[in-house]
């Protein structure tokens, strides 16, 4: 973990969160400027600045597993969903500590822009 890394901040407790879900690996809070019903962000509690720095398969692989449980619990599996990973400035990535975004509760079009 870094010490100025907001989302590590948020994994030690010293920022609050609405958390959702959490094991020994992962930690999943609603995202702060929602961008549908059901906007989660799903985080390693290790470290990683993005997609680009991960080396871990079986922790990304973990996100998704994670993502999926919470689409079921949030009631918007049957339905859908959509998973997102932005990946530096150029595709939106804004906190540079790996998160999965976890969207639905409403139609996605295609594109996503």
């Amino acid at each position: 973990m870094t010490e100025s890394c907001l989302f590590c901040r948020i994994v030690r407790r010293e920022i609050p969160a609405a958390i959702i879900w959490e094991d020994e690996h992962s930690l999943a809070f609603r995202d702060i400027d929602p961008k549908a019903p059901t906007h989660v962000l799903v985080i390693p509690k290790s470290h990683v600045a993005s997609l680009n720095d991960a080396d871990d398969a079986l922790a990304i692989g973990r996100l998704s597993v994670a993502a999926a449980g919470i689409a079921t619990s949030e009631g918007i599996a049957e339905r859908g969903y959509r998973t997102v990973i932005n990946t530096g400035r150029d595709a939106g990535q804004t906190v540079f500590h790996l998160h999965l975004h976890l969207l639905g509760g409403r139609h996605m079009s295609w594109p996503p822009g």
